[in-house]
C-alpha cells in the first residue's frame, strides 16, 4: 500500500512542484497546507504515515516547523516527519532531535532536486528511524572544534560596558549611560581585560586592544 503524506509548505510553487513529485512517486497526498495550525488539523484528521513541512512558515515564518514536528511526534508517534530548510540551520536541527531522532528527518530543500534523497528520508522515517541532511552535520562538527572566541566570555553587561568604551567614553560617562557606579565600571573592565586574555600593561593599550578584539570578533 503507498503511504499516505501530508505536506506543509506557504510557497505555492514549491509546494506544487512537491505535490507533482509525490504524485508521481504514487504517494498518496491527504493534504497540502500553508501554515501551522492547518498543518496541526490535517495530520489530526487525516493520521498519514509520514508528514513533509517546511520548516518556516505562517503565523511567524520563524520554527514552525520544528515545533510542528515535536507536537506531531507527542500525539501522532507513528508518524513519521521530514523537515525541509532553505538553509543550514545547526541551531534548529539540535532543537528538533533535542527529544529523540526517531521518526525525524532534516533535509535542505536543495536535496528536493534529487527526489530520491526525500525518497530516502520519507522511508526512513517511517520505519522509525532518522535522518540529517550532510551540509548540516558538517556545519555541526565545525561549531563544536571551532576555537571560541574570547568575546563569548563576556557577559551581557560587560559586552554593553565594551560598547561603550569602543564608542571612546569615559568611566564616567559609561557610569552614568549605563546607571553604575564607577568603581562597578572599572570592575566591569578589569573583568574584560581578564577574559580577554589581555595581562596588566598600560591601561590605554589594554583598552585600545580590547576594544579592537571586541569590534573584529563580536560579529
Amino acid at each position: 500500500m503507498a503511504l499516505s503524506i501530508v505536506l506543509a509548505e506557504d510557497a505555492f510553487i514549491v509546494r506544487e512542484g512537491v505535490r507533482m513529485l509525490l504524485d508521481d512517486a504514487g504517494y498518496v497526498l491527504k493534504a497540502a497546507v500553508e501554515n501551522y495550525d492547518e498543518l496541526i488539523e490535517a495530520v489530526d484528521k487525516h493520521v498519514p504515515d509520514v508528514v513533509i513541512t517546511d520548516i518556516r512558515m505562517p503565523p511567524t515564518g520563524t520554527d514552525e516547523g520544528v515545533r510542528a514536528a515535536r507536537e506531531i511526534r507527542s500525539r501522532h508517534p507513528e508518524i513519521g516527519v521530514v523537515v525541509l530548510s532553505q538553509y543550514v540551520e545547526p541551531a534548529y536541527a539540535l532543537t528538533l532531535f533535542e527529544a529523540g531522532a526517531g521518526g525525524l528527518a532534516y533535509l535542505l530543500k536543495e536535496r528536493l532536486g534529487d527526489f530520491e534523497q526525500l525518497e530516502h528520508a520519507i522511508n526512513e522515517v517511517q520505519a522509525g528511524g532518522s535522518v540529517i541532511d550532510p551540509k548540516v552535520v558538517d556545519a555541526l562538527v565545525e561549531g563544536r572544534t571551532k576555537p571560541k572566541s574570547p568575546v563569548e566570555r563576556l557577559t551581557d553587561r560587560e559586552r554593553e560596558v565594551m560598547s561603550e568604551v569602543a564608542q571612546g567614553r569615559t568611566n564616567s560617562a559609561i557610569a552614568e549611560n549605563l546607571f553604575l557606579s564607577e568603581r562597578a565600571v572599572e570592575k566591569h573592565i578589569n573583568s574584560i581585560f581578564t577574559k580577554l586574555d589581555l595581562p596588566p600593561e598600560r591601561e590605554t593599550n589594554r583598552r585600545v586592544r580590547a576594544v579592537l578584539i571586541f569590534l573584529s570578533e563580536d560579529r
